[in-house]
């Protein structure tokens, strides 16, 4: 794969998909295989056909799709309705002039997305840690022309200070937060709570919030909703509920307690929203 610092220069186009390339994308968005093998199938086959990454359009953004090492960028590359149904539901929370907050925004699917939806007056607050990502999500930003995005460099957590998070060198958006001792290959990064970055980006309320940490959603959440103002609580949240058997704490839990209704659930999300 063409290493990212050889290719982020370049302007937004220039890795447009080749005549194969664009068969294979069609083929495969008018297919009723989304999921299992076939995308990474799929992903071979256009990586055969030129090797690095594509830019191509999602949900009205522009992206440079390193598709090859990454299962979102795949999903987005493959999979005109990926996500979907959680994405609808955040722009049914998120009006024009809002506020949306991305936890673990990766490249941006979700924070590109919604900027659409917040438009050029309102605010998305997009949370990613891990340098490989951000630099990613920066382009796609940039070749979108999304000023509204505002970009914090660093973890969500439960409190202000460093954690360590470890890298999947086979889908980058894998990355998580690793406790206890010292990981070889783990990359240092600064932490912030959500209440502090909130706090720091001048957010005085939130609209929808989508989280998705790989395991370290409670460790964000619990604190927040225990210690934030309500004014704060966002009126949506999509959490993902893959590692649910990991929390310290259900957080899903402590949300329906705190007066959440469950909206929807997803194969990977929990759709949620305040009366």
């Amino acid at each position: 794969m063409t290493p990212d610092n050889d290719v982020t220069t370049a302007p937004f186009g220039a890795f447009a998909p080749n005549a194969a390339q664009a068969a294979v994308i069609r083929l495969t968005h008018r297919s009723g295989l989304k999921r299992g093998a076939f995308r990474p199938w799929m992903s071979r086959l256009v990586n055969l056909l030129r090797s690095g990454p594509v830019d191509a359009q999602y949900q009205g953004a522009s992206f440079r799709f390193y598709h090859q090492a990454s299962a979102t960028e795949r999903g987005a590359l493959f999979n005109p309705d990926y996500n979907l149904e959680e994405l609808a539901f955040l722009r049914a929370h998120t009006t024009d002039g809002g506020v949306f907050i991305d936890v673990g925004a990766n490249v941006g699917t979700y924070a590109l997305t919604l900027a659409k939806s917040v438009g050029k007056n309102g605010t998305v607050i997009a949370v990613e840690p891990h340098p490989v990502a951000r630099t990613r999500l920066t382009f796609n930003r940039d070749a979108s022309n999304l000023v509204q995005v505002k970009l914090i460099a660093a973890a969500a957590g439960p409190s202000d200070g460093e954690l360590l998070i470890e890298t999947d060198g086979d889908n980058l958006g894998a990355s998580h937060v690793v406790t206890g001792k010292t990981y070889t290959g783990a990359i240092r990064v600064p932490a912030l709570t959500l209440q502090r970055i909130l706090s720091d980006a001048g957010i005085t309320r939130v609209d929808a919030l989508k989280i998705d940490v790989e395991g370290f959603e409670d460790r964000v959440l619990t604190g927040f909703f225990a210690q934030a103002p309500q004014t704060l609580w966002p009126r949506a949240v999509v959490i993902e509920h893959l590692s649910r058997k990991e929390w310290q704490q259900d957080c899903i839990d402590d949300m329906v307690a705190r007066g959440y209704h469950e909206k929807g659930k997803t194969r990977s999300n929990t759709l949620l929203a305040l009366p």
